[in-house]
């Protein structure tokens, strides 16, 4: 029996990207596994008033099965509600959205389960076949008011089960043609970001004064021309996680083993997300603080064996990383 989101309390991302496009910010769309980044999460969202969208790739649905996804979809709109009201703030909206999928019975069974929104990611194909897939995903959505999210250009990196040896950036010319004939609410384009905690080599980088790599800009030329052949149409940024260096120094300091780990700069993301950018897309950051607060806790208490004793400062570093990226490099504090 098919479920609507709507049942949920969770909402699509056509009136969250309205917004952002008005206020000049972007919405984050955090990836999530697990109930404490879920919980972590929610609290930084609420606590900074900012729109969310919850992102589950198909990796992340296998891990913790479709029909758990939908009741954790359903507890994060229950734990949002019950935590503005008790900080006295308003209450925020949250869309479930697939993240990269790549066949039309993935994202079918996504949407007949509870999910608001989808993304079919037909970059793999031929540009007529991601057009014929594309076009099929949304005449489905739209019959439930879901929105669907298309990719055109091909990010480079590992993250889940999505892998590109190389970037292909979007070509400006092919936009138009790819949004009128599919009917896609958003388009997710490469301007160089890349998936996973590896996007850059040292030796494509620059050092600043202070000795830290600084990756090549992103092609905001790219994103101008698009911008001006889709005027107030929906952006989205993947593989924009930030790489924190900080986080990297204590998962090294306490037994891992990172190494050519350098992220998108906060600034060019700040920047993007001012444009018609609406929605930026960070799941390596989340992994990376979690996985540093849990190797320090191992390492200071080797005893330790409680997983509410090292999950919990994990969760305690989401929430701070979540806040600073909906203040500092998203912008979308106070836009719920």
């Amino acid at each position: 029996m098919a479920v609507s989101y709507k049942d949920l309390g969770l909402v699509n991302t056509r009136e969250m990207f309205k917004k952002a496009m008005a206020g000049k910010y972007a919405v984050p769309a955090y990836n999530f596994n697990n109930m404490e980044q879920l919980q972590a999460i929610i609290t930084a969202c609420v606590e900074t008033q900012s729109p969310v969208i919850l992102q589950v790739s198909s990796g992340a649905r296998k891990y913790a099965n479709q029909t758990m996804l939908r009741f954790m979809g359903q507890g994060a709109v229950e734990m949002m509600k019950e935590m503005a009201a008790a900080k006295g703030l308003k209450q925020i909206p949250i869309a479930l959205h697939l993240d990269h999928g790549d066949t039309f019975e993935l994202c079918k069974s996504c949407i007949d389960t509870g999910f608001s929104s989808v993304m079919i990611d037909g970059s793999h194909h031929s540009y007529e076949e991601n057009v014929a897939l594309t076009k099929k995903v949304v005449e489905y959505a739209h019959k439930f008011d879901v929105t669907v999210e298309g990719e055109l250009g091909v990010l480079a990196g590992i993250e889940d089960d999505v892998v590109a040896s190389e970037s292909t950036y979007t070509h400006p010319e092919e936009v138009i043609d790819f949004v009128q004939r599919t009917g896609v609410d958003s388009l997710a384009i490469s301007i160089g970001t890349s998936h996973g905690a590896n996007k850059f080599k040292p030796a494509q980088c620059t050092k600043n004064k202070d000795g830290v790599f600084i990756p090549p800009p992103l092609k905001f030329e790219i994103l101008a021309e698009i911008e001006k052949k889709l005027p107030g149409f929906s952006i989205v940024l993947h593989g924009s996680s930030s790489v924190p260096q900080e986080a990297v120094k204590i998962i090294n300091e306490n037994g891992g083993a990172l190494k050519d780990t350098i992220g998108i700069p906060e600034e060019q993301l700040r920047k993007a997300a001012a444009s018609a950018v609406c929605k930026v897309n960070i799941d390596s950051d989340g992994r990376l603080w979690m996985t540093a607060a849990i190797r320090k806790t191992f390492n200071d208490k080797p005893e330790e064996f409680d997983p509410r004793k090292y999950l919990g400062p994990a969760r305690d570093a989401l929430v701070e990383m979540y806040k600073k990226k909906n203040v500092d490099v998203l912008g979308s504090a106070g836009g719920a």
